[in-house]
């Protein structure tokens, strides 16, 4: 080495700090990638991708070929800094301790941190360019970094580590999957973003969340007169009724409205011709999740189904149409028995029905109230109390100051809803 001068050995150094920091800046930038990205351009046959793709998939030998070029080029270059240092400064302790400070300073600088935090900024613009070149070399040392894995297998068994072969490609759970859609707001329209993220809410609602509660539904009574029962199908809001006998406690079955709206005139409908055109009542268990019923209504092709409890008790209705606007969004117009008046006051408050879905105010209005209990605001407030609150009593939940407006006929009918108190830290 005393033959080369000191500037050649000046230049092999810079050149095995570079080579040095593309094996950092190829390592970083290829554990960085988007794997989802980059099975996407790989399907769409990019030829750095599926490169990448192929490196990827052995892991161990790709770190095993980058390691191996990256320690080697290191260690070279101290050794390149310690005879530089040497001819410059002697063999003095000072000389080596200036060396030993120089050659940390340009591999950390040049050859770690710098090339590291390029690739993990910009790792697709390197990591594919860079598999053209991995890709011969993990070739062409495949023998030697086998021999090392091999060492590194056996140590791993001794201390009882097995490697996870999947462990390269990312797992998301529903809520993982759920925040990805949420943040991905340059990608994805709002609308869009909503609908995804309802989806993956469908699981954990229930039937119990959108159902029509049994105070509400319409239905027609067989038992009644015929010019009752002809009024009510030519007045119906909905296409779809339960016919009983005296109450929703003995259903017969459900009627399609739109099948006799054209005898209504001529005065053709009875009970007993609708007992004789009536279908099968549709039930579904109370807590049945929403994705499952939906599944359920695709597979009997029917739209509406009536929820029942364990003893076999009606405690509402479901249609179709509740689960799609559970995805989507309100769709359809409103239903005059429902309570769903939301009265906006001066003040900042809102005039609620005590009978509205906790669920639908924390939607609409952007409230916080508990969901793991009652449905109703009417159920939360008597949970609260374990009685019947009169007119005027206030309370607060969630941060929310609530008051009780008007009781009527055991429930609470009407509540004053105020905006959410700001916690003091």
């Amino acid at each position: 080495m005393n033959d080369i001068s000191t500037a050649t050995l000046l230049g092999a150094l810079a050149v095995m700090l570079l080579l040095s920091g593309f094996f950092s800046i190829s390592e970083t930038a290829m554990m960085a990638l988007n794997r989802y990205r980059l099975r996407h351009l790989a399907k769409k046959g990019v030829r750095g991708a599926r490169l990448t793709s192929q490196l990827l998939a052995q892991t161990d030998t790709l770190l095993g070929v980058i390691l191996l070029g990256n320690n080697l080029l290191n260690a070279a270059a101290a050794l390149l800094v310690g005879e530089i240092t040497r001819r410059s400064l002697g063999d003095s302790e000072l000389a080596l301790a200036i060396a030993t400070g120089s050659v940390t300073f340009a591999i950390l600088v040049f050859a770690e941190i710098t090339p590291k935090v390029v690739g993990a900024t910009y790792p697709e613009r390197i990591a594919l360019p860079s598999s053209f070149v991995l890709k011969p070399l993990l070739r062409a040392f495949h023998p030697v970094v086998w021999f090392i894995n091999l060492f590194v297998r056996s140590l791993l068994k001794l201390l009882r580590l097995e490697p996870d072969p999947d462990a390269g490609t990312p797992k998301l759970t529903p809520e993982e999957l759920k925040t990805l859609v949420l943040e991905a707001g340059n990608f994805i329209p709002k609308k869009h973003q909503s609908i995804l993220a309802n989806l993956f809410d469908l699981e954990a609602i229930t039937v119990d969340d959108v159902m029509v509660p049994r105070g509400q539904i319409e239905y027609i009574d067989l038992e009644a007169e015929d010019d009752l029962i002809r009024n009510q199908v030519a007045t119906s809001y909905h296409t779809r009724l339960p016919l009983c006998r005296g109450s929703l406690d003995t259903v017969e079955g459900m009627l399609h409205v739109r099948t006799v709206l054209s005898r209504v005139h001529n005065g053709e409908i009875t009970a007993a011709g609708l007992r004789q055109i009536m279908r099968e009542p549709y039930y579904i268990p109370s807590g049945a999740p929403l994705l499952t019923q939906l599944q359920n209504f695709q597979e009997s092709q029917t739209r509406m189904g009536l929820v029942v409890d364990e003893y076999g008790e009606i405690k509402g209705l479901v249609t179709l149409e509740d689960i799609v606007e559970e995805i989507i969004g309100e769709f359809t117009t409103q239903s005059p028995l429902a309570a769903t008046e939301y009265v906006p006051q001066a003040d900042g408050s809102w005039l609620v029905e005590g009978s509205s879905a906790l669920r639908d105010l924390n939607r609409k209005l952007g409230l916080h109230l508990p969901l793991d209990g009652p449905r109703t605001l009417n159920g939360l407030i008597l949970e609260y109390f374990q009685d019947i609150p009169e007119a005027g009593t206030s309370l607060k939940i969630a941060d929310h100051p609530i008051e009780v407006v008007q009781t009527q006929d055991r429930v609470v009918k009407v509540i004053r809803v105020y905006p959410a108190l700001a916690r003091r830290g």
